[in-house]
This record gives structure tokens, C-alpha cells and sequence, in this order.
């Protein structure tokens, strides 16, 4: 997906790059059993990454309770403890918001745009920043407690990228838009970089505990599950790694794209539940993986779209979202099977959040929609104001992206250029939170949000 005009590979059916159409796979097909609020402090909720909320969300579309402004577009997804949301933004700074009135609590600079989602422990707040740094702040007042300096942050990049010319370029990928988030486990906070490595740090004093190695950019943030760490790389590999001491015990190789690197990496972060590792990936697949050995139990073809979602997992049933089909799916954790998709508008990178018997997916058309989990269907869809503006006819009457709008060439920065133009509308990057029946969501905007009856 996302490959430049006059570009084709096989066995890819689809491959108009920058004419497409991305996936948002939600679904839902069970009522999920909440239990009282909580704090969900970390990306995706809890170690684990399944994607479950503690709270319900509305089934009637909500209204806007508060909206904070930062100064760039968000991509962090929010997480919330003792009362206070926390959120980074591409302006560099990470804020603590109260989450009853939207005040700000308190900021932090960094030294690059926060695109890491925080993760919250011991009374201190970790993020990444493409400053090259984690951060571990005090979670009260934001004050710095130490910070730990990787060898550098990057973007994912290759030559002739996604069909781009002249061939011979290297690009960027504008579409690499999250840093890795970070994890706590076993008084650890573990974490991706664009050098390349793993990093394990002691999450007290900041001193590293080990590092791990691997072949291009992880961006992907890591899960935690019985000891191990779960994480996927652009070099195509989905890894699992010993919590303690770094050391690999498996990896999973996915598909490679020496062509032009479009159908490559796992972008995507994995969840882990019932003993089996569930991550999408850019060549068109979501995989389930043992847990403990590594052995592959199925995959479920895409049709070329990308699986930049982490998938949600609960009760038997994985739901995720594509890119160029913009379909919702849900599939039998067991089998991989499908067992319902629905139609979306635009493609999806935010992942499903399952609140209740609601399934929340942030649509790059600046859309957050809510389905009901047992069938797919559409209850609402809150629109941004850069949505609803379509400035410069980014979308169709239908509410599409408009690529011959968005990418009239597939020539030097015509991607980076049309990409900018699409989180111009308010996309939704971030994943939707919901606390004490609250929805708080970032957006491309510069806004977070909270939604509620």
C-alpha cells in the first residue's frame, strides 16, 4: 500500500502507491466485561498490550467535554493515572492534564517531537522523544528525574521508497509516524529506537540494563507477557526476548521488499494473550505466533493492505484495522478465521480500543468512530473540524481520501507533501482511552480531546 503511481510488484494485487485507501479494521464481536474504573497507565492499557479498557464507553455519540490545545499535531495515544491524563505532541513537550477540567497540570520540553505514548509507574511518567532520549519524569509535578541518551532517533527510509522517484533517492517514510512506547516490567522500562536496538533500563536510577540489537528501526513498542518482551523491527522480524537479561529465545521472520520496501516491517505492536503473540505487519498480514516457541499457528492475508494497528484481543476474538481495503475485521483468536469485517471510510493506523460492548478506531479522515462490538456496526462517528472543513478537498463527498488530490505525482516530495495534507484534517493517530465512561483521544489537530454523554 501506499506505493507511487505507475508502480506494480507481485504478488501485491493493489499497488497504486499513494492512491489508496487505508484500512480500519475495528470489530467487535462480544460484550466485554468491565470491571470499576482504573487507571490505564500505559500504551494499550496494561503489559500486555490487548487493547481492553476498564471502563465502557457511550454508545450515543458524545459531546466534547473539554479539548486541550497543544502545539502540533498529536500521534502519542494517552494514558491516565490518579486523575491526570498524559499526553505527548509533535511540539516536543509532554503534558500532564487534569482529567476532570482539561487544565494543564504541568509540561516537560524535550528536545524532539513526543510521539511515544507515556507510560506511568512508581510515581514517574516515562516517554520517548526523537530527541533520542527516554525521559522519566516525577508524575506529579513533571519534574525530571533522569533521562537516558540512545544512539539516535530516525525515521524508516529506503530507496525509491513505497515507488517513489528517481529511484535512486533515499526517502523518508512520512508514514512511520510513532516512536516506541514504553513498557514497565519487572522494575524495567523497556523500549524501541530508531538505532536499531532494544534497550532495557533499570526504571528507578535510568542505568541500563541491556540492550538488543537488531536490524533497522524499532518503532514498535514492546509487550510484556510470563517474562519475555514481544517486539517487532523494520528489518521484518517479530521478536521474543528475555525480560531479564535481553537474550533472544525466538524471532519470526515476515515478508521482505527489496523492490521498493513497501511490503516490509512490523510497524505494528504486538498483543499477547492466552499464550499467543497476535501483531500485524506491513507485508499484508496479521500473525499469531506460540508464545513460547515462535512457531506460527496462522496468518491472515490482507490483500496488500499494511497492519499498522496493534491488534485487540478479549474472549476469544482479535479485532485490528488495514490500510488500503479500510475494512474492520474481527477473527477467532484460535483459528484465524474470519468471523465479520465492516467497511470504513479511510484507512487506520490508531489501534482498537474495546470499551464495554464498544469498539472505538480513530480513521486518518479525521473521523474517531464507535461499533458495537457483536456485529460491526457503525453507532457514531465524531468528526474533527479540519474533517469537516475538508480544506483543499482532501476527501470525497463520501468522505474518502481524495488521492488523486493528495498524490498528482510520484515524484521527489510528493508523498511526504500529500501525507501532510492528509493529518491536516485532524486524523486520528492516537488510540482512544476511556475512563469513568470518558473518551480522551488525541488528534493531528494539535487537540486532545474528551468526549462524553
Amino acid at each position: 500500500m501506499m506505493r507511487a503511481a505507475g508502480h506494480r510488484r507481485r504478488p501485491s494485487p493493489a499497488a497504486t502507491v499513494l492512491a489508496v485507501t487505508w484500512v480500519a479494521i475495528l470489530a467487535a464481536g462480544l460484550t466485554l466485561a468491565c470491571g470499576p474504573a482504573a487507571a490505564q497507565a500505559s500504551f494499550r492499557g496494561n503489559p500486555a498490550h490487548t487493547g481492553v479498557q476498564t471502563s465502557p464507553a457511550p454508545r450515543a455519540l458524545p459531546k466534547v467535554r473539554w479539548s486541550f490545545p497543544t502545539g502540533d499535531r498529536i500521534s502519542s495515544s494517552p494514558s491516565h493515572a490518579n486523575g491526570i491524563v498524559y499526553v505527548g505532541s509533535d511540539d516536543g513537550q509532554l503534558y500532564a492534564i487534569d482529567a476532570a477540567s482539561g487544565r494543564q497540570r504541568w509540561m516537560h520540553r524535550t528536545g524532539g517531537p513526543v510521539a511515544s505514548s507515556p507510560a506511568v509507574g512508581g510515581g514517574r511518567v516515562y516517554v520517548v522523544s526523537y530527541d533520542g532520549r527516554l525521559h522519566a519524569l516525577d508524575a506529579t509535578t513533571g519534574a525530571l528525574q533522569w533521562k537516558f541518551a540512545t544512539q539516535g532517533e530516525r525515521r524508516f527510509e529506503a530507496k525509491g521508497l513505497h515507488g517513489m522517484q528517481p529511484r535512486t533517492q533515499t526517502f523518508a517514510d512520512p508514514y512511520d509516524v510513532y516512536l516506541s512506547s514504553p513498557v514497565l516490567a519487572e522494575g524495567l522500562v523497556v523500549f524501541g529506537s530508531g538505532d536499531g536496538q532494544v534497550y532495557a533500563l533499570d526504571a528507578a536510577t535510568g542505568a541500563q540494563r541491556w540492550a538488543f540489537k537488531t536490524g533497522n528501526v524499532v518503532h514498535a513498542s514492546p509487550a510484556y507477557a510470563d517474562g519475555r518482551i514481544f517486539i517487532g523491527s523494520w528489518d521484518g522480524r517479530l521478536y521474543a526476548l528475555d525480560a531479564k537479561t535481553g537474550r533472544e529465545l525466538w524471532h519470526a521472520q515476515g515478508g521482505l521488499d527489496p523492490l521498493m520496501a513497501n511490503q516490509q516491517g512490523f510497524q505494528s505492536s504486538p498483543a499477547v494473550a492466552d499464550g499467543v503473540v497476535y501483531s500485524g505487519s506491513r507485508d499484508a498480514h496479521l500473525y499469531a505466533f506460540d508464545a513460547r516457541t515462535g512457531q506460527e499457528k496462522w496468518r491472515f492475508p490482507t490483500g496488500a493492505s499494511w497492519v499498522i494497528t496493534s491488534p485487540a484481543v478479549h474472549a476469544g476474538r482479535v479485532y485490528f484495522a488495514t490500510s488500503d481495503t479500510s475494512l474492520v475485521h474481527a477473527v477467532d483468536a484460535a483459528t484465524g478465521q474470519p468471523v465479520w469485517q465492516q467497511q470504513a471510510p479511510a484507512y487506520m493506523f490508531a489501534s482498537p480500543s474495546l470499551a464495554g460492548d464498544v469498539l472505538l478506531q480513530g480513521v486518518l479522515n479525521g473521523s474517531l468512530q464507535a461499533r458495537d462490538v457483536a456485529s460491526g456496526a457503525l453507532l457514531w462517528d465524531f468528526q474533527t473540524e479540519g474533517s469537516q472543513a475538508n480544506l483543499g478537498w482532501a476527501l470525497t463527498s463520501q468522505r474518502k481520501l481524495n488521492a488523486p488530490m493528495l498524490f498528482p505525482t510520484g515524484w521527489h516530495d510528493a508523498m511526504a507533501i500529500g501525507a501532510a495534507r492528509q493529518f491536516g484534517l485532524g486524523s486520528f493517530l492516537s488510540t482512544p482511552l476511556v475512563v469513568d465512561g470518558v473518551i480522551y483521544v488525541g488528534a493531528t489537530d494539535g487537540r486532545l480531546y474528551a468526549l462524553a454523554d
